[in-house]
């Protein structure tokens, strides 16, 4: 435990460390090299006046990143410098090469843009931002000063721009709720349903033959097991699976068959009896 203690304090004086900048300063120069504007970066504010760059002129930027307590240079894992348009959200980020003593240095010409330089479509200025990240150092940022660069053509919409859009908002059409007839009306068309077949059954109860020897103990069985299978399937159409029914049913089959030849062979004792 006592071995971890200054690891503990070192970690936490890493994180306490602050990065600063030491002689930061813009010089714009055309392109006979006159200087046409030098000043100091203020690190509490930025410049009041934004830097004006024709096409031809070139903005210098240098300064060096040091350790704030110590005072030495720092070579920091990240340096950024961000120009963003407020008006149209267009942003660049480009990197800045720092070498081991803390010392940086970037051009910017106009006549040959960096890739990561947003268009400038307008007159409007573009902020530009520094951007400062170690893992050994707090997170430093800092606006420098408001950029006004020569007109550029707009940005080129991205063929998929569209896609990215928002759509119209879908409207789905529900058909109305089905509404169920009164119960007079239901029972009336469902006795108009079974009439026919009650009038059949009717019908039929007059003209076939009453069976003589239905319920005689040789065959009632046999009318028992296949009444037994109109049960069963019945019962499978409320709750049984296909695989109970299958086994269920494979049950039945042995009375069955054994009960119709019994009542066949009954009827066919009783026919060459009456012979």
């Amino acid at each position: 435990m006592f071995s971890l203690f200054p690891v503990l304090l070192l970690a936490l004086a890493a994180q306490a460390s602050v990065l600063t900048l030491q002689s930061p300063r813009f010089t714009v120069t055309d392109s006979t090299g006159s200087q046409l504007r030098s000043e100091p970066v203020s690190l509490a504010h930025k410049a009041s006046t934004p830097v004006q760059l024709g096409a031809k002129d070139t903005l210098k930027l240098t300064f060096q990143i040091v350790d704030k307590d110590s005072g030495k240079g720092v070579q920091p894992h990240q340096t950024f410098l961000r120009f963003y348009d407020e008006k149209t959200n267009e942003e660049g980020i480009q990197p800045v090469r720092v070498t081991p003593g803390g010392k940086a240095k970037f051009e910017l010409n106009p006549s040959r843009p960096p890739l990561s330089l947003p268009p400038t479509p307008n007159s409007d200025p573009i902020k530009v931002t520094l951007i400062i990240g170690s893992p050994l150092y707090d997170p430093f940022s800092i606006e420098l000063f408001d950029l006004v660069l020569p007109l550029s053509q707009p940005a080129p919409e991205h063929p998929l721009e569209a896609t990215f859009h928002p759509l119209p908002e879908i409207k789905h059409t529900f058909r109305p709720e089905h509404k169920s007839p009164p119960r007079f009306i239901s029972a009336v068309s469902a006795a108009l349903v079974l009439a026919p077949w009650a009038v059949l059954l009717g019908m039929w109860s007059q003209v076939a033959p009453l069976p003589a020897r239905l319920f005689s103990p040789s065959i009632l069985p046999f009318i028992l097991s296949l009444g037994a299978f109109e049960v069963l399937l019945f019962w499978y159409w409320v709750d049984l699976k296909l695989g109970q029914v299958l086994l269920y049913g494979a049950v039945l089959t042995i009375p069955t068959v054994f009960a119709g030849k019994q009542a066949l062979s009954s009827i066919g004792d009783k026919r060459i009896g009456r012979k």
